[in-house]
């Protein structure tokens, strides 16, 4: 895809790399994304110096390579693809535990270097259509700004990039509770009715 070159956009110790894909209108800056990938990817434990590519394009795009990365048919809101491998991040609560580590992490890099970490593509379309609709929010039911969808989807895509998976039930509480934190939304009440 053709258009602006990428806008690097330096949050020490991480270079996020903010693409905009032509005729997509973002309702939050640049700038303000960029601090979100940067809060994530430090609470997240990612290595660091790193470069971060955050790419904001439409349901087309996403549709395209949910197809091709993923197999599956239709737009969704999120990808993430990471170049490190799960062993190269610290572990976090209900993560699978590696067994051989590789330590990707501790590779040594020729000075003034920073490792790519790998990509996050958001649809904007979907971000906003899922927050007009109150489709947005973690459950799915929430009604908010189109920014604030926008803030959880590169949070929750972030942290993908950095070896989360909520898949697991214990990981993807783990992973939704640090989302909420990232994002000042409050704590939901975990007392069981049971």
């Amino acid at each position: 895809m053709s258009g602006e070159p990428p806008r690097r956009l330096y949050r020490p110790p991480w270079r996020i790399d903010v693409t905009v894909r032509p005729g997509v209108l973002p309702p939050i800056s640049a700038a303000r994304l960029a601090d979100t990938v940067a809060a994530t990817a430090s609470a997240a434990g990612a290595p660091a110096p790193a470069v971060i590519g955050l790419i904001l394009a439409d349901d087309r795009e996403l549709a395209r390579l949910n197809r091709t990365a993923m197999g599956h048919r239709g737009p969704t809101d999120v990808l993430s693809f990471p170049l490190l491998p799960l062993d190269a991040y610290p572990p976090h609560p209900g993560a699978a535990q590696i067994t051989s580590p590789a330590d990707a992490a501790a590779f040594a890099l020729p000075p003034r270097t920073r490792r790519w970490l790998g990509e996050i593509v958001v649809s904007v379309e979907r971000a906003m259509a899922q927050a007009e609709q109150g489709r947005g929010g973690q459950d799915g039911r929430r009604r908010w700004m189109g920014a604030d969808e926008l803030r959880l989807l590169v949070t929750h895509g972030t942290l993908h990039l950095c070896g989360w998976d909520h898949a697991d039930p214990q990981e993807g509480e783990a992973m939704r509770a640090l989302e909420r934190r990232l994002l000042g939304l409050p704590i939901p009440d975990l007392v069981s009715d049971r």
